[in-house]
């Protein structure tokens, strides 16, 4: 069983931003191959929605995390950024559970009408149409990696 928590960057334990900040480097600097600068300063803007899977003593491990952002802060709509489940979870559909989930939190946070922007990832298109995204932009790259802007009205 998952433990959702979804914290503005206040609030956030030393604890839990180490873990937020080490899977994301283990993600996507180490799995991708892609040295780009993570830490952007955006961090302090957004909602970070984290999936534990509970431990002992304590939260546990972190196993999905996304970022959430509200209409103006990277997009004129919401968004959703830094989508990412760990290596061992993948294939469980905990990324749909994670997207689903951030999709329902940005709804909740910012108003259920709020259309969502992502940048994503070009090989994940599909995936993304799954929840309602749209192509919205030609690819470009980012970071080495091929992306696409998508909206979900």
């Amino acid at each position: 069983m998952l433990s959702w928590t979804l914290s503005p960057f206040a609030t956030l334990s030393p604890h839990a931003l180490y873990a937020i900040l080490h899977l994301r480097t283990e993600v996507f600097v180490m799995e991708q191959q892609c040295a780009f600068q993570d830490m952007d300063y955006a961090d302090q803007q957004a909602w970070h929605l984290q999936a534990y899977v509970p431990g002992q003593d304590g939260p546990g491990a972190l196993v999905a995390y996304s970022r959430l952002f509200a209409p103006g802060i990277k997009y004129a709509e919401a968004s959703i950024g830094r989508v990412m489940s760990h290596q061992s979870r993948r294939g469980t559909g905990l990324g749909k559970q994670l997207m689903a989930e951030s999709i329902s939190r940005c709804g909740r946070l910012f108003g259920e009408a709020t259309p969502i922007r992502i940048g994503a990832q070009a090989r994940l298109e599909k995936f993304y149409q799954g929840f309602g995204f749209m192509t919205a932009s030609p690819e470009y790259i980012e970071d080495g990696i091929p992306h696409i802007e998508m909206v979900r009205k």
